[in-house]
C-alpha cells in the first residue's frame, strides 16, 4: 500500500503535489485557507505523513490522533515554533523544514521594507493618490537615509548575515549585530561588530529583527527596550510578530519613543482592520510575505515533498530539525 499523506490545503505550488502523487495517495484540504482545526483533527487519523504550514499547529492532541503511522511532519517555512519539537522527538516522528532556499528571498524584503519605511515610501504614495501632493516643498515627505547611520540587527544566522551585505552599499557609518552566539570570525569576515542587545538597542538608529522566535525572544521587544531605543530610531521586523510586545509598540510609536516601524509579520495574522497600527501614517504593515518569490514558493514545495519522501523511506530529508 502507499503511504498517506495529509495536505493541510491546495494553493501549494503544484510540484510539491505531483512529487508526492507518484509515491503516495494524498488526502488535501480543498481549500486556499488553513484547513480548520476540527477538519484537521478529523482527517489525520492513521496519515504516514503530513505536508503543513505555519498555520497548521502540530501538538500533542493532533499527535494523538494521528495516532502511530504518523512517521514525518513537513512544514513549509523556516519557522517551526508551530510544531511540538518534543512531542514529535517522543514519538520517533521526523520533522522536515525549509530553512535555507528562503534566505535570500526574505534578506531582499527586509531591504525593500527598510527603505519603504525611512523613506517613508507608502506615505508619499498614498498622498500623490489622494491629492494631498500640491507641488514640490523643499521639507514634505523627507525620510530618513541609510547612509551614515548605525544599523543594528537582532539574530545574526543566514537572514541576518544576508541582510548586512546588502547595507553595505548603502553606506551605513556602522553595521552591528546580536547573537546568542559568538561570532567573531563572522564579523571580521563581514566586517561588522558584535556587540550585546542592550548596546545595540541604545545605539542604533535603525533595529532589524532577524532572530527566530522561541522561549527567550517571544515578545522581547517590549516597553522597556523601546524606552531604551532612540527617539529617532526605526524598527524592521520579517521574522515573527511574537517577538514584539504589540502593545508595548503601538504605545512607543504614539509616545515617540521610536519614529516607525515596518512589519511583515504581526499578531495576530492577519492584522485585524481596526489595529491601531493601521491608522498610523509612521507604520508599515506587510502580510508576511518575507519569502513570497515566486521561485522560492515553487522551491520551497518541492523540498517539503522531497522532505516527506525522504521520512517515509528512512532516508537524509534536504533540511530536518
Amino acid at each position: 500500500m502507499k503511504p498517506k499523506v495529509y495536505v493541510t490545503r491546495n494553493d501549494y505550488a503544484r510540484i510539491g503535489y505531483d512529487l508526492l502523487k507518484e509515491e503516495c495517495d494524498l488526502t488535501v484540504w480543498d481549500e486556499s485557507s488553513p484547513v480548520p482545526r476540527d477538519e484537521f483533527l478529523k482527517n489525520v487519523a492513521g496519515k504516514d505523513a503530513i505536508f503543513c504550514s505555519l498555520n497548521d499547529r502540530i501538538d500533542k492532541e493532533l499527535l494523538d490522533q494521528a495516532g502511530p503511522s504518523l512517521k514525518v511532519v513537513a512544514t513549509i517555512s523556516v519557522g517551526f515554533d508551530h510544531i511540538d519539537v518534543k512531542q514529535c522527538r517522543e514519538r520517533g516522528i521526523r520533522i522536515g523544514y525549509t530553512p535555507e532556499v528562503l534566505t535570500d528571498a526574505t534578506a531582499e524584503l527586509t531591504m525593500a521594507l527598510l527603505l519603504a519605511t525611512t523613506r517613508r515610501l507608502f506615505e508619499a504614495n498614498h498622498a500623490a493618490r489622494t491629492g494631498d501632493w500640491k507641488d514640490w516643498s523643499p521639507m514634505w515627505m523627507c525620510g530618513t537615509g541609510l547612509k551614515g547611520t548605525t544599523i543594528g540587527i537582532v539574530g545574526f544566522g543566514r537572514i541576518g548575515q544576508e541582510v548586512a551585505k546588502r547595507l553595505f552599499p548603502f553606506k551605513p557609518a556602522r553595521i552591528q549585530f546580536t547573537s546568542r552566539t559568538d561570532k567573531c570570525f563572522t564579523a571580521e569576515e563581514l566586517a561588522v561588530s558584535q556587540v550585546p542587545f542592550d548596546e545595540l538597542v541604545e545605539t542604533s538608529d535603525i533595529v532589524i529583527i532577524a532572530c527566530s522566535y522561541n522561549i527567550q525572544t517571544a515578545n522581547l521587544f517590549n516597553d522597556s527596550v523601546f524606552s531604551r531605543m532612540k527617539p529617532s530610531a526605526i524598527l524592521i521586523n520579517t521574522s515573527r510578530g511574537g517577538i514584539v510586545e504589540q502593545k508595548d509598540l503601538i504605545h512607543a510609536l504614539k509616545a515617540g519613543k521610536i519614529r516607525a516601524a515596518g512589519l511583515d509579520v504581526t499578531t495576530p495574522e492577519p492584522l485585524p482592520l481596526d489595529n491601531p497600527l493601521f491608522q498610523m501614517s509612521n507604520v508599515v504593515v506587510l502580510p508576511h510575505i518575507g519569502s513570497a518569490d515566486l521561485e522560492t514558493r515553487i522551491e520551497m514545495s518541492r523540498i517539503t515533498a522531497c522532505n516527506i519522501l525522504a521520512g517515509l523511506k528512512g532516508v537524509k530529508m534536504i533540511s530536518e530539525i
